[in-house]
């Protein structure tokens, strides 16, 4: 029996996430099940589930938009074109957000809250890791998010209502772990949300194209992994750590969130001209 999966449009939008989800783990579990039980490595073990869970996301998002939506260009919709200009809003996005982080420990260094070090291992090899992590980092959650999420979201809402949801839904993601973690790390719930609508206002600005979010994204990532796996900097202890960031994350400090809260005035500032 041939079944018509247009007939999905008429559901609301949190049916059709389920049933999105749903599909995805009903194509992924069967060969992630057999590398949980074979690899013993934990690291190697997270890589290859994660791997093969984004494959199978983005083969189900072609599928998604060919028979749900009857559109075979789904990822054009969605904002991942690889031309000129996307490449442009790339590069922007990454000078933006890794000048956002310099700025930020910069700031620190000069008040004296941290101390800048002499690098412990070649700084160059995790520059260009740090790249390569942060693009695929940036890649993965701007397309899950600001991509086929938000597309979902504003087919049935508003635009500020799918805005404000797509940025809760995004901070919330990152705390689907265990108890203990999700309270050790929940001081950055509303940092996480100004990036989730810093993101969605990144990508209005830029005519609905991703490689502004995914560069910004990914600037934003990279700043970070260079100073924390290069171990660049080390606090003074001169204010408390819920001023610079708990846990040595800024994300998690008021600093942080000042930052991010200040980016978001100024993306959303750009997306608002653009409108005029």
């Amino acid at each position: 029996m041939k079944i018509n999966l247009t007939q999905l449009t008429k559901f609301p939008v949190p049916v059709r996430l389920v049933c999105f989800i749903l599909a995805l783990l009903f194509l992924w579990l069967p060969l992630a099940a057999p590398i949980y039980w074979l690899v013993e490595d934990t690291n190697l073990e997270s890589i290859l589930t994660l791997v093969i869970l984004y494959i199978e996301f983005i083969f189900l998002l072609n599928v998604w938009g060919k028979k749900v939506y009857l559109q075979s260009g789904i990822f054009s919709h969605y904002g991942l074109e690889f031309t000129r200009l996307n490449g442009v809003d790339l590069l922007r996005g990454l000078a933006i957000g890794l000048t956002t982080v310099l700025v930020l420990f910069g700031l620190e260094g000069m008040l004296g809250w941290l101390v800048w070090q002499q690098p412990q291992v070649f700084l160059v090899k995790i520059i260009l890791e740090g790249l390569l992590v942060s693009l695929g980092v940036g890649f993965a959650e701007e397309l899950l998010f600001r991509g086929w999420l938000l597309d979902e979201l504003q087919r049935d809402y508003k635009l500020n209502t799918a805005l404000g949801i797509n940025a809760i839904l995004f901070a919330v993601s990152h705390f689907i772990k265990p108890l203990a973690a999700i309270i050790h790390t929940l001081p950055q719930f509303p940092a996480l949300v100004l990036l989730g609508l810093t993101q969605v206002w990144g990508k209005r600005w830029r005519r609905g194209r991703l490689g502004l979010p995914i560069g910004l994204h990914g600037g934003l990532v990279w700043g970070y992994y260079i100073i924390n796996v290069g171990q660049l900097t080390k606090y003074s202890g001169q204010v408390p750590d819920w001023i610079t960031g708990v846990n040595n994350n800024p994300l998690q400090g008021v600093m942080g969130v000042l930052f991010m809260g200040g980016l978001a005035w100024w993306i959303g500032n750009q997306q608002l001209k653009m409108k005029h």
